[in-house]
């Protein structure tokens, strides 16, 4: 370590008019001595890029692992979460704005070395730890680190991200995580570029990866946006891509839209609008399919793609009827559910607390 909070970053190489490119994510910012990149987070100083939030956190929550969300990833299981600052994508619809658009790191309220980390997961009972809140990219070398260090005390990471990372850096970021939950802003590269300042293509290509690739845990979520991304034509659209490259058992997720940051003049999704989206996934054989940030059991429940039935009942974050045999088969037909069970759903509390 440099000095308190900073570390010699990884992707990036020197050019020849003496800037310097950050190879992490696709917009391989090229800095001069002291700019920061777009994350903010990442530095050139002294003739190296750095990262200079590493063991600073915004903040440790204890969770279930349903508000990842991830619905096949040991239901019922809690969660560490925890983020930094900083993001790599401007969203103008952030929903955590006031954590990944922080610019002074004095206002980050917690230091946790990776070891002290897994050692506040192993205290609170938690089976896995969520990189989340801002995107974890930006602060990958931190989040290797501690997903290296959890697994050697027998606990899962998960990464919640917008996918948004080069292929030079993605098989590094990605080796030690057990799960991910991407964010799939819209399926419109005019979207990425107006309300993300992104491009859809990367992400897209990140997600096929990841399916193809790998042995993550994968399920991906697109926040509906009224009047923006929540057109039929483009829920369409992104149903035929989602079968054709990532096939029909990897869970979708469609949630609810509150205004925030600077896109306050769009109402908030209406729950009709996530029943519709989800019914057309349905219909395109997408096979699970949930509604998020409302209240509807129908849609966060799991259902048998065989026979229908209900294996996971679902009432917000707390679980109910669990029809799922030890080794995460339905019970009425034997048919395999996708995911990561244990023979037993988890036992989360009922309530996120904070840790200190």
């Amino acid at each position: 370590m440099i000095e308190p909070g900073v570390v010699r970053a990884q992707w990036w190489h020197p050019l020849k008019d003496g800037r310097f490119q950050c190879d992490l994510c696709p917009r391989y910012c090229k800095l001069r001595e002291g700019q920061r990149g777009f994350c903010f987070i990442r530095q050139v100083r002294n003739g190296i890029m750095v990262l200079t939030s590493y063991g600073r956190a915004s903040g440790f929550c204890v969770d279930p692992i349903e508000k990842k969300p991830l619905n096949h990833f040991y239901p019922g299981t809690s969660v560490l979460s925890f983020g930094t600052a900083g993001c790599n994508l401007g969203c103008q619809f952030c929903q955590n704005w006031d954590i990944s658009k922080i610019r002074q790191m004095d206002r980050l309220g917690s230091w946790a070395m990776p070891e002290a980390v897994v050692d506040s997961a192993v205290r609170a009972g938690c089976r896995s730890i969520a990189f989340t809140y801002n995107d974890p990219v930006p602060f990958a070398e931190y989040a290797i680190d501690c997903a290296n260090i959890a697994h050697e005390r027998g606990i899962q990471t998960v990464a919640v991200t917008a996918g948004y990372i080069t292929p030079e850096a993605r098989r590094d970021f990605y080796a030690p995580m057990d799960a991910a939950n991407v964010d799939l802003k819209a399926f419109s590269e005019q979207f990425y570029r107006r309300m993300c300042f992104a491009s859809l293509a990367p992400v897209l290509d990140t997600l096929h990866w990841l399916k193809r690739e790998t042995k993550v845990w994968l399920e991906v979520t697109t926040l509906l946006i009224p009047g923006h991304n929540d057109s039929e034509e483009e829920v369409k659209r992104l149903c035929d891509w989602f079968v054709t490259k990532l096939g029909p058992d990897v869970p979708l997720h469609f949630t609810a839209f509150h205004p925030a940051f600077k896109l306050l003049d769009a109402p908030p999704t209406p729950v009709s609008t996530l029943q519709r989206a989800r019914k057309q996934a349905l219909a395109a054989g997408i096979h699970h399919v949930y509604t998020g940030n409302v209240l509807d059991a129908e849609g966060q429940s799991s259902y048998c793609a065989s026979c229908d039935r209900c294996l996971i009942e679902r009432d917000g974050y707390h679980l109910g009827a669990w029809n799922l045999d030890g080794k995460g088969c339905c019970k009425f037909c034997g048919a395999h559910l996708a995911g990561c069970f244990d023979p037993e759903p988890g036992h989360w509390n009922g309530r996120g607390f904070l840790l200190k």
